[in-house]
C-alpha cells in the first residue's frame, strides 16, 4: 500500500493544530491550565477537552467518574457537556490539585453539589462506586493502572455509556514499538483491550495526546 503523499503530510501536521485549537477554551479552563502548571499537573488539551464536552453532551451525561482531577481543566470540559445538575465524581491522591479544581469550578458557577471530590487512591475507591450508575468514565490517572481502571470503567458504566481514556498516545511512545517502560507498555495494554474486546466500540481520536473513546455495547 503506497503511503500519503508529502504534500498530504505537510496538510496533515498543519490541520492538527488548527483543530486541536479550533474550539476556544473559555476564561476558567486557561486558568485552571496555568494552575496545572504551577503543580506540574499535565491536563489534557484545548482540542481534547473539547471532544469530551462534546461526548458528555452526545450522550446527556449526569453522572460522571474523572479518574485524575488534577486542576479541573477536564472537569471544567466535561461540566460543559453534562446535563444541568448533572454530578462529576472525580477521584485524585493530591489534595492540593483537588483544592485548585475546587476553585476553578466555583469560579465557572458550578454549584457545589455537583462536584464530589474523592481523596484517595483510584484503585481503592472505585469499587466502593455503584454497578452500572454512571453514563461516562475519564481515565486520567497514574498511566500503570490504566488496564485495571479500564476493567473498573467496564463496571461502572452502563449499557450505552462511555470511557474515555486520556493521553492515550503517552508522548507519541504508545505507538513506537520499541517503547516499554512500564507506563508505556500499561497504555498500550489499555487501549489494546479496549479496541479488541468486543463489548466495547471504540475509537482512537489523535488530539492532543491522545483520547482513545469506546461506547459500552
Amino acid at each position: 500500500m503506497r503511503g500519503p503523499a508529502p504534500g498530504n503530510l505537510t496538510r496533515v501536521s498543519t490541520s492538527l493544530p488548527y483543530a486541536e485549537l479550533f474550539i476556544a477554551e473559555n476564561d476558567q479552563a486557561t486558568a485552571a491550565r496555568d494552575r496545572a502548571g504551577d503543580l506540574g499537573c499535565a491536563p489534557i488539551g484545548a482540542g481534547a477537552g473539547a471532544a469530551l464536552a462534546f461526548i458528555a453532551a452526545g450522550i446527556a451525561a449526569r453522572n460522571v467518574v474523572e479518574i485524575g482531577t488534577g486542576t479541573g481543566v477536564s472537569g471544567l470540559h466535561l461540566f460543559d457537556g453534562m446535563v444541568d445538575g448533572g454530578i462529576l465524581t472525580s477521584i485524585d491522591i493530591e489534595s492540593e490539585h483537588q483544592r485548585a479544581a475546587k476553585q476553578a469550578f466555583s469560579d465557572a458557577g458550578i454549584a457545589p453539589g455537583r462536584a464530589r471530590l474523592i481523596n484517595g487512591r483510584a484503585l481503592d475507591v472505585l469499587p466502593r462506586l455503584t454497578d452500572g450508575g454512571y453514563d461516562l468514565v475519564l481515565i486520567d490517572g497514574d498511566p500503570r493502572e490504566y488496564p485495571q481502571y479500564l476493567v473498573e470503567a467496564a463496571r461502572l458504566l452502563r449499557r450505552g455509556g462511555v470511557v474515555v481514556i486520556a493521553h492515550a498516545l503517552h508522548g507519541g511512545r504508545v505507538a513506537d514499538p520499541t517503547a516499554r517502560d512500564a507506563e508505556t507498555v500499561a497504555v498500550r495494554d489499555a487501549g489494546r483491550s479496549l479496541r479488541d474486546d468486543d463489548q466495547w466500540t471504540a475509537v482512537l481520536i489523535p488530539l492532543g495526546d491522545g483520547l482513545l473513546a469506546g461506547v459500552k455495547r
